[in-house]
């Protein structure tokens, strides 16, 4: 469930982009609003989708795709140019997606991130790293 979580995030992502250029600066009030709750849908689901998946992977894949999105979508409703630079870029990008995803891109346990276990000083060290005293 979570990899479509992300690729709703993703979605919320690429319509943040998009519209964040039809505001003209924020001037514009429905753009504005579409932005503002296009981007809270994409950090709302992208919660979700990280309750599984790795932080670096699920943020990577969520900005990833956002990117390609934007870039092919605003080559279409903006006219922007896609040279040869723009899609050898966009494969790396899909490249590393895929690569990510066939790596493991979920973590072992559901409990979250683990805290580091506390351990003593170190032996000949005293408080706030003072030598010990013999």
């Amino acid at each position: 469930m979570s990899w479509i979580y992300l690729l709703i995030a993703a979605a919320f992502e690429v319509i943040f982009a998009l519209s964040t250029n039809a505001t003209e600066g924020f001037t514009r009030l429905w753009p504005s609003l579409l932005t503002v709750a296009a981007a809270t849908g994409g950090v709302f689901f992208l919660s979700l989708a990280l309750r599984t998946l790795d932080v670096g992977v699920g943020y990577t894949i969520w900005t990833g795709l956002g990117s390609l999105g934007a870039l092919s979508l605003g080559s279409v409703i903006f006219d922007e140019g896609l040279g040869l630079g723009k899609v050898i870029s966009f494969l790396a990008i899909v490249g590393g997606v895929i690569g990510l995803k066939l790596t493991g891109g979920s973590t072992s346990s559901s409990a979250g991130p683990q805290s580091p276990t506390p351990s003593g000083p170190a032996e000949g060290v005293g408080p706030a790293g003072a030598p010990a005293a013999h």
